[in-house]
């Protein structure tokens, strides 16, 4: 196991020594997401936990956060978390869109690309802020005092890039078997050393972990449907130069937060005249959902050990003397296998290529027909097609989805378009408010599908993905938030709240004025009795 404690001992920087006399204000802001950490699951292993996430649940709770909108993907989540705005608003509607006017083949679009540059394409690309239309805390804190800075270490480029924003000063991600990255002025040595040991760590093969009583009680085979091979009860052993198990294992989380750690000790985050900001985005609780599901033993060995880390990561932290504030959320929950939790897999005639295909051969069309990224979410009709048959396709699509009995609701950009905004409490909003929320106009599909509760879009699970989300149900939107400081009086607010109210609650703690109807959200007082932090 590559652990952060390991990973600091060989980096072997100077320490710092914390700056005198601490303001209000804390120094140092920690914003970390959790990729797929559901309320449910959190709240599963909450009494389990003796580590980081422990110390953060002794903070202020609010296990009713929402990711409010319907497309609960990746990107568009990791983007409401510190721009204070939904997806809609933020232009980044889903992890891939589709532009049926591109002159690229496949007309996708990815959420964190830069098209524009020569030879582009959704699997390669140049990552870029291009896509996103509103700034993020960093971006507001350097406006305040460009003496501010702001890293970022994540698993993934969306997450770096949506909850980074637009001026960092080094921002560093996984590209798949190395942290790559960019800097100011020039790449953080830190993270060169970081590559190092995580490339010495995967040259050698990994034995599988061992389980304690918690995670054994959870460790049963389940078969699967759709050609995949059972889960339940992995340990994550992995041969020598394996980076893709690396990367779906709590090893990607330890070299994470090894990076985030050797990034704030190099740049002394914390100790300038400015508040910092350093953005975490823990992606491993994701690939492990994706790959085997959230009720097995997997998922349990991978929360155990991202507690131990983090507990270690904030015992670096205390070290350093630094006054840090934490906030940590999730970008989306996910639902488990349908073999193990109930509910069904997708009927394959709902993918988009293959109703595409479908209505194409019906009213003797060549082409694509429909784009669309799987069996839900947004829909396209081909652009190429002439007005009246583009209005017979939208109009057929729509009625064969609507008659499908996996099928919970259909909307087309019109209804969306005249929908109002998304208000009251999240929980309670019906479907077209929901979609409302991450509905671009410029973006969005020509309609949109939203697929029944405890339907999981993955019917195929022989490429090694076998759960997944992007609902609009709650246990795909429900997230815990959860705000720490040293001195914090602990308490939970079990009130459903937004993660579009994380940045206009972190804004006033650190000196920032957002301007008049800049966000979505509203800042959630984490000050208990009269006093306020609002």
């Amino acid at each position: 196991m590559l652990r952060i404690k390991a990973v600091a001992a060989l980096l072997a920087f100077s320490s710092f020594a914390a700056a005198a006399a601490q303001p209000a204000p804390p120094r140092l802001v920690v914003a970390i997401s959790v990729d797929q950490l559901s309320a449910d699951v959190f709240e599963e292993y909450r009494p389990h936990f003796t580590g980081g996430l422990r110390r953060l649940s002794e903070g202020v709770l609010f296990p009713s956060g929402y990711q409010s909108h319907a497309a609960t993907e990746t990107c568009p989540g990791h983007a409401t978390i510190l721009t204070g705005v939904r997806p809609g608003r933020a232009g980044i509607i889903a992890n891939t869109w589709f532009d049926p006017a591109a002159a690229r083949d496949d007309k996708g679009i990815y959420c964190a690309e830069d098209e524009r540059v020569a030879g582009s394409s959704t699997r390669d690309y140049t990552v870029s802020t291009y896509h996103l239309r509103v700034p993020a805390l960093g971006d507001y804190m350097k406006r305040a005092d460009p003496r501010s800075r702001v890293a970022v270490a994540a698993g993934k480029d969306r997450s770096a890039v949506m909850m980074g924003g637009f001026d960092v000063d080094q921002r560093w991600w996984w590209s798949g078997k190395a942290f790559a990255g960019e800097g100011k002025p020039a790449a953080a040595a830190s993270a060169a050393a970081v590559n190092a040991v995580v490339a010495r760590a995967l040259a050698q093969p990994r034995e599988p972990l061992t389980a304690p009583p918690l995670c054994a009680t959870r460790s049963r085979p389940v078969p699967l449907a759709g050609g995949g091979k059972p889960v339940g009860d992995h340990r994550f052993a992995r041969s020598a130069g394996d980076s893709r198990a690396f990367r779906g294992s709590p090893e990607l989380d330890g070299a994470t937060l090894a990076l985030a750690a050797a990034l704030r000790q190099e740049m002394r985050l914390g100790q300038g005249p400015a508040p910092d900001l350093l953005v975490i985005g823990l992606a491993a609780t994701d690939y492990v959902g994706h790959t085997y599901g959230s009720g097995g033993g997997e998922m349990c060995l991978q929360l155990l050990s991202l507690d131990r880390d983090l507990g270690d990561f904030f015992a670096r932290l205390d070290a350093s003397g630094v006054d840090y504030a934490v906030v940590m959320t999730a970008d989306h929950g996910g639902a488990d296998i349908p073999e193990r939790a109930g509910g069904a897999r997708v009927d394959p005639q709902l993918l988009a290529k293959t109703m595409g295909a479908a209505l194409g051969k019906r009213l003797g069309l060549a082409g694509p027909v429909l784009y669309g990224d799987g069996a839900f979410g947004d829909i396209y009709v081909d652009r190429a097609l002439p007005a009246a048959q583009r209005k017979r396709v939208l109009s057929e699509a729509i009625a064969t989805y609507k008659a499908h009995p996996q099928v919970a609701a259909v909307f087309t950009a019109a209804e969306l378009a005249a929908a109002p905004a998304p208000s009251g409490s999240p929980e309670t909003w019906p479907l077209l408010q929901r979609a409302k929320a991450s509905f671009d106009p410029a973006r969005s599909g020509d309609f949109v599908v939203l697929l029944k509760e405890r339907v999981t879009p993955i019917a195929d699970t022989s490429g090694g993905y076998v759960a997944t989300h992007g609902s609009p149900w709650d246990y795909d939107r429900r997230v815990p938030i959860l705000f720490w400081r040293k001195g914090m009086r602990p308490w939970e607010q079990t009130q459903a709240v937004e993660t579009v109210d994380i940045l206009p609650t972190l804004a006033p703690m650190v000196g920032v004025r957002l301007p008049a109807g800049s966000v979505d959200g509203r800042c959630l007082d984490i000050v208990e009795g009269p006093a306020t932090n609002c």
